[in-house]
């Protein structure tokens, strides 16, 4: 997607984002690919969005949303790995670890928010945030460690909302609790497990198809998701939407 012009980019999007007057400043946000091993097959979770949404309705997503600056001060039993806590440090002003980690754990939360998943280890665990009850109720202590960062994509100018998203990973077996109804909040009317290759031709944003591209080619060059890998950033720049490696 180098050197694409703003023209284009609007085509691939399509009603993927609603047109907005004025500036809007991107929040942060982070969405989770949660990925599935099954023989040579890698699938990723992905729900579909109500039609009632203003942002992206009908399409498939991954579990995500902004980012609440709490989160940070959610306790952990485990880090982030140094090599991704180092990249996602690099993505916020100031070069914030405090941030960074809010955005890292507002991925776990969303993913139990939407999907039902707790992604952690089975413990008890203590909070006053309210958000994050689900984890106390069901015994599950949050950890930093599986996540990986695979990439980053500013929604473009001009949109109604935008978003400073950071896409990262884990792996199923890095769920301590599956909740049999889905996440409290209903936000995604149907969640299912898709092979990669389906999940690209599904009903999907063109930032979405674009970060599954880059997953698979990730997963090719390290099936294990090593910490440390090479991570793409998509953004416009002087009416371009361009790829850079942080």
């Amino acid at each position: 997607m180098d050197g694409m012009t703003k023209a284009q980019v609007d085509k691939a999007e399509g009603r993927d984002f609603a047109l907005g007057a004025g500036p809007k400043r991107p929040r942060d946000a982070a969405t989770l690919m949660l990925l599935d091993r099954k023989g040579n097959d890698v699938f990723v979770l992905m729900g579909r969005r109500h039609a009632s949404h203003a942002f992206m309705p009908g399409k498939f997503v991954f579990p995500g949303g902004r980012t609440d600056p709490a989160d940070s001060r959610i306790p952990v039993t485990d880090s982030l790995h140094p090599d991704e806590a180092a990249k996602l440090i690099g993505t916020v002003a100031s070069g914030s670890a405090t941030r960074a980690r809010a955005i890292a754990l507002s991925a776990i939360r969303e993913t139990y928010e939407e999907a039902g998943l707790l992604i952690g280890h089975k413990a008890p665990f203590a909070t006053g945030k309210a958000d994050w009850q689900g984890f106390v109720e069901h015994g599950v202590q949050p950890s930093l460690k599986p996540l990986r960062f695979i990439a980053r994509a500013i929604t473009p100018p001009g949109r109604v909302r935008r978003f400073d998203t950071r896409f990262l990973s884990a792996w199923r077996s890095d769920v301590a609790v599956e909740l049999p109804d889905g996440g409290p909040t209903n936000e995604l009317e149907e969640l299912m497990w898709l092979p990669l290759p389906e999940a690209r031709q599904a009903d999907i944003p063109a930032i979405t198809k674009t970060i599954l591209e880059e997953l698979e080619q990730r997963l090719a060059q390290d099936p294990l998701l090593r910490p440390g890998g090479a991570v793409p950033f998509y953004r416009m720049i002087r009416k371009r939407f361009v790829r850079e490696i942080l």
